[in-house]
């Protein structure tokens, strides 16, 4: 036993002690201290398996302070407690805190796939014991040990795996189990009181070491959490920086005088999308890009429900309207269509935006109301007869207003037929305003010169805009165009004899200018533009005629003369009257189907009459006479 020898030579002693002579005595005493050997040698290998496995258990506690996710600390655990006591199958199950069951977590040793993920019902296996003993329980052949509450989809699992001998020992928390940990053998083995205190203490360090690692992934959660936040509460800081200085370059761009193009062009490049600016009768007042769809029934109803909410209104497709309103009254509405989603930031910036273009609406009115009566008394006096100034001072005073009298410009007269004229002068300031032009009130008339070179179209605009406002019809006559203050009161003239051939032809309500009269607007005018007139009523006639030395013009004035008879035509003009049907179907294609109807066939006449007189005069003349002349 000092020498450290192995209980085989002691047990040799007492085989040679057996062999030599002695007495009997001597015998038992050799035989007693044999046995006290054999188990002191026995207590020492129980010590020094006891001392590696404290020696193992506080190496599994060293390795159960590295930092492990959940998985990962499971999986070391098993690990340890199938090295520490040999056993073929190591597992790991969890309590369910939603409905108190056990599952399986993970495993080590498994020869199939049943066992992770294995849910047992409470009331079944270890389960019970382990909850409300909270002490280790073991069988030696669990399919054949009655104290335990058998399950068939345990007990399947338990077969596939060749199990009979486990030990489970329950992990808690604070004195409540939330777990177990398991070893079984796939042989019948009965655990020592030792083993089953080794896979207790092993229990309790990976109780705490699971406990820690949950502590530690829920401080990773949290932190990650807190990152989130802090990052989301940096990108909100950025935007509300970003809507700040948005904010303020509006309402800078705003009290500078700037028009609406200007602030819905930073607008819409701060919400990264498309804006477009609409009056109270749906018409586009500015834009910065094209919206499809807006002229939908659905966006007319969403602007009506966004004043009548007075707030924003979000349609299916992306689509945002903001009414634009102070105090009570209907502005108009501001219609946005995003490239993506908006956020909250963006909301609050698309409101303000919209306080933004009703603040240059608004500021934009005052001005036209603060420079009517300037504007007004300028137009008075262009339209004096006789002038009560001279033609430069007019001239002057219209330039310092930012107008340029030399430009071509338009009179639009315009008559509400249901004597409204306050608002009407309202409107038509506002409007003279955004067209850089002039505005005045004449004999119940609103009386408009504004920038541009066609007539009909400008009439029609101001109809458009007027009509709906104010609720019934209104009359609208322009004339023009003219150059200079001296053309202005000729122009006025034309237009108000304009509007009055429409209403006597065509009612109250008209709307047209001098040249959508045909002759009758040639008779109106005081320019009497007789090339214009020809050219709109048998022009490209005349084109074909002199590219292609054709007699087209000759074959209309024959066919007329001939009261519409392609016949008679055909024996004026010694052809076949086949021959006049083929150049009639010229002319339609040139002229357009309705060339013969009365009113088209008496303009048609009258255009042909007057290049006829035009060709006789200038053959008894040497020279090339001015068309005015001619007549």
């Amino acid at each position: 036993m000092a020498q450290e020898a192995p209980a085989a030579e002691i047990e040799a002693l007492l085989d040679t002690a057996r062999s030599s002579p002695g007495g009997s005595k001597q015998l038992a005493d050799i035989e007693r201290a044999t046995q006290l050997g054999l188990c002191v040698l026995a207590l020492f290998g129980h010590r020094q398996k006891r001392e590696a496995d404290l020696a193992a258990l506080v190496d599994t506690a060293r390795d159960l302070t590295y930092p492990h996710d959940l998985d990962s600390l499971l999986r070391v655990i098993i690990r340890q407690a199938r090295r520490l006591l040999g056993f073929d199958l190591a597992y790991i199950s969890l309590i369910d805190d939603n409905d108190g069951s056990w599952r399986i977590r993970t495993s080590e040793g498994e020869t199939t796939a049943l066992s992770v993920g294995l849910r047992v019902e409470p009331g079944y296996g270890f389960g019970d014991t382990l909850t409300t003993r909270n002490a280790a329980f073991w069988t030696a052949d669990y399919l054949k040990d009655e104290r335990i509450q058998h399950t068939e989809a345990v007990d399947e699992v338990v077969r596939a795996e060749g199990q009979r001998a486990i030990l489970a020992v329950p992990l808690h928390r604070g004195g409540a189990p939330f777990g177990a940990l398991y070893g079984s053998d796939r042989s019948v083995r009965h655990f020592t009181p030792n083993e089953v205190g080794l896979m207790r203490t092993l229990a309790d360090l990976a109780a705490v070491a699971i406990d820690k690692s949950r502590v530690l992934d829920q401080v990773r959660a949290d932190v990650t959490d807190l990152e989130d936040d802090s990052y989301r509460a940096q990108l909100s800081l950025t935007r509300m920086r970003s809507l700040v200085d948005t904010q303020g370059r509006l309402v800078g761009l705003a009290l500078n005088g700037s028009d609406l193009a200007a602030v819905t062009t930073v607008a819409s490049h701060a919400l990264d999308g498309v804006l477009v600016v609409r009056d109270p009768g749906g018409r586009t007042l500015t834009a910065t890009g094209e919206i499809p769809g807006l002229d939908d029934p659905a966006v007319a109803e969403a602007v009506l429900d966004a004043h009548a909410r007075s707030g924003t209104v979000a349609l299916d497709g992306g689509t945002w309207i903001v009414p634009l309103a102070a105090s009570g009254e209907n502005l108009g509405a501001l219609i946005l269509r995003p490239a993506g989603q908006l956020t909250p930031e963006d909301e609050q910036l698309l409101q303000f935006v919209g306080q933004a273009v009703t603040m240059v609406l608004l500021l934009q009115r005052s001005t036209a109301i603060a420079e009517g009566p300037v504007r007004d008394e300028l137009l008075d006096d262009l339209l004096a007869d006789p002038p009560s100034r001279s033609q430069r001072q007019l001239a002057d005073r219209a330039d310092r207003l930012g107008i340029d009298l030399g430009d071509p410009h338009l009179v639009v007269v315009a008559r509400p037929e249901g004597g409204e004229q306050g608002r009407a002068a309202v409107w038509a300031s506002s409007y003279a305003h955004r067209m850089n032009g002039l505005k005045c009130v004449r004999a119940g008339c609103v009386v408009l010169l504004l920038p541009g070179t066609d007539a009909s179209e400008a009439a029609h605009r101001v109809s458009a805009e007027l009509s709906p406002l104010l609720g019934h019809p209104v009359s609208v006559a322009a004339s023009g165009p003219g150059r200079g203050a001296a053309d202005v009161g000729r122009v006025h003239r034309e237009a108000l004899r304009c509007l009055d051939a429409l209403t006597l032809l065509r009612g109250k309500g008209s709307t047209g200018a001098s040249g959508d009269l045909g002759f009758l607007g040639l008779l109106l005018s005081d320019d009497h533009d007789i090339d214009g007139y020809i050219a709109s009523a048998i022009g490209p006639v005349l084109e074909y005629d002199a590219e292609r030395f054709t007699e087209l013009a000759k074959t209309l004035q024959a066919y007329f003369d001939s009261d519409r008879s392609p016949t008679y035509a055909a024996e004026v003009l010694h052809v076949h009257p086949n021959t006049v049907s083929r150049r009639l179907e010229r002319i339609t294609e040139l002229l357009g189907p309705d060339w013969q109807k009365p009113q088209r066939a008496l303009e048609v006449q009258l255009a042909l009459r007057l290049q006829h007189t035009r060709q006789v005069l200038e053959t008894r003349r040497p020279g090339r006479p001015h068309p005015h002349e001619d007549v």
